[in-house]
């Protein structure tokens, strides 16, 4: 998968939350690595209760439930993972990032 961008996430290690890059660095190669064609192929690399559908929308659940949200746009036909935005918990929970 074409990852894009890594930007933000180096940003949000950088900005809110440098323990969080550990599980940022392995979300982003497992991505890198790995051919997505369906949700379902995406379940068998990342466990069910890290990853949620929300609308057009797919969040991943970084680092445990207390560390960071990860909510990408996955273009399976293109092989693309658009980054939306990374959160902390506490700003995921306000859900402005669905507006």
């Amino acid at each position: 998968m074409h990852v894009i961008s890594r930007k933000r996430l180096n940003e949000f290690v950088e900005e809110k939350d440098n323990t969080a890059q550990p599980a940022l660095d392995r979300w982003y190669r497992k991505m890198k690595q790995n051919t997505f064609r369906t949700p379902d192929e995406l379940l068998q690399i990342f466990p069910s209760h890290s990853v949620d559908k929300v609308g057009k929308l797919t969040v991943f659940d970084i680092g445990g439930r207390t560390a960071a949200r990860l909510i990408t746009a996955i273009h399976y036909n293109r092989q693309k993972v658009y980054i939306r935005n990374v959160l902390t918990q506490a700003e995921y929970e306000t859900g402005k990032w669905k507006e």
